[in-house]
């Protein structure tokens, strides 16, 4: 293979130029090939001959034809919705939810499998849940493997993609300790060997989400909060969608320290952020000053609780001038308010968005509270520099972000298939050291 100065091959270039023309027509809406040309930065010759390599494997298609000024009408290019699928699978606080979607993210199918008893993490049951699912998902729309791009996954907790073996998840909060999820999931055989799966932490697939598609776009930089039974976030770097790729990184920001010896958080520790704002810690307070019918048992949620149904009558007792439900919120707000000053001290971000089933919900009765609580802690500059919001793409947002995960891929690849990747062997002075451990301990 030809290599050039800059150390990249005539494949690189190639994938590089078709990938540069994919996310230039998914991100910026159908164009010509005259456009191409200006706004990829290739020469007419490279266009002409992606474009042709794209049309043969199906995954440009004509959009109609526009008048050219003294010119013969030009044909208009757009990437082939069903050219590709991809299956996001959000791994939540009460039920895994998976969906298809074709290329264009139109939803194709979907289902929902209950977490039994709420809030049940046993790595088994997930499992099965999400083979289970993807079958599901596939026969509902009649569609194979084929053009399959991958499964992506959001899952809460800390994710080692660079694991040996596939991704390992580590959750505290949830019971996880080194779980080899992918390991677990390809063992499954619910997908052929050349499907990824692949595995993030759900706050950053929603932080791709958003600014892919959502309150995001436009902004170079922004920190997504995840509201929902806990908090999480993560820190958006380079977020610009026409770029086709998101640097993340998903912050255990819910684990921060607000109240030394504070309430006893999920993941053991006293005084966390997620302890005084999300959902589960929220209507826990609530029922512990007599509001409402449920009761904290050992200070979480019985397993029958609806958490959404009981959030929103906590609002509608708010709204109707209830003292107790009006002061859990306050709380709730300044805290959220605090935590998001510390994000803003520490990252100076142009944009934080807030999103995640309770976010959501309580969002546009608490925002203008938590916004002027976060300027408040904040040091001054960096207040002022950045804008609080709602995020726009609704609650089941995690999903759609997970199945960004192997549409990112897709782009990297020039809109290739990619391929598992042999496990490298061990040096041999590892695995002959290894023997030589393992013979003194059985001596010993």
């Amino acid at each position: 293979m030809t290599t050039g100065r800059s150390g990249r091959t005539v494949r690189d270039l190639r994938r590089g130029n078709r990938s540069a023309v994919l996310q230039r027509l998914y991100f910026g809406g159908a164009m010509s090939r005259q456009e191409l040309g200006p706004a990829t930065g290739l020469s007419s010759g490279s266009v002409s001959n992606v474009v042709g390599e794209l049309v043969a494997d199906g995954l440009l298609e004509e959009a109609g034809i526009v008048d050219s000024d003294g010119g013969r009408p030009r044909t208009l290019l757009r990437v082939a919705p069903g050219s590709a699928h991809m299956i996001g699978v959000d791994v939540g606080e009460t039920r895994v939810r998976v969906e298809l979607f074709d290329l264009a993210l139109t939803e194709l199918a979907r289902t929902e499998l209950p977490l039994r008893p709420r809030g049940c993490y046993d790595v088994g049951p997930i499992v099965d849940h999400v083979r289970t699912g993807i079958a599901t998902v596939l026969a509902e729309a009649g569609i194979g493997t084929e053009r399959l791009l991958g499964v992506g996954v959001g899952v809460p907790g800390i994710v080692d993609r660079e694991a040996p073996g596939g991704a390992v998840v580590y959750g505290q909060t949830i019971g996880w300790d080194a779980v080899p999820l992918e390991a677990l999931l390809r063992a499954t055989g619910a997908l052929p060997d050349e499907v990824p799966y692949i595995i993030d932490n759900g706050a950053r697939t929603l932080g791709q989400a958003e600014m892919w598609f959502g309150a995001g776009r436009g902004a170079r930089e922004a920190v997504v909060v995840l509201f929902g039974s806990g908090v999480g976030a993560s820190l958006i770097t380079d977020g610009s969608p026409d770029g086709g790729t998101t640097e993340g990184t998903p912050l255990e920001w819910g684990h921060l320290t607000v109240s030394v010896r504070g309430r006893r958080c999920r993941c053991g520790a006293l005084g966390c952020l997620e302890a005084y704002t999300g959902a589960e810690a929220l209507l826990a307070r609530w029922a512990e000053r007599g509001g409402g019918a449920v009761q904290p048992v050992d200070g979480a949620m019985a397993d029958t609780v609806d958490e959404e149904e009981a959030l929103s009558a906590l609002l509608a007792a708010a709204v109707a001038a209830d003292p107790v439900a009006q002061e859990v919120l306050d709380e709730t707000a300044e805290y959220l308010g605090a935590g998001l000053s510390d994000l803003i001290n520490l990252f100076q971000p142009a944009r934080i968005l807030i999103g995640g089933w309770a976010g959501l919900l309580l969002g546009p009765h608490i925002l203008p509270a938590v916004r002027e609580h976060a300027t408040r802690y904040a040091l001054r500059h960096p207040a002022e520099r950045v804008s609080i919001d709602l995020g726009s793409l609704g609650p089941d947002a995690v999903t759609v972000g997970a199945a960004t995960l192997p549409l990112s891929a897709f782009f990297a690849t020039g809109g290739r298939r990619t391929t598992p990747q042999p496990q490298p062997e061990a040096p041999g002075w590892r695995t002959a050291l290894e023997v030589r451990g393992k013979s003194a301990a059985r001596r010993g």
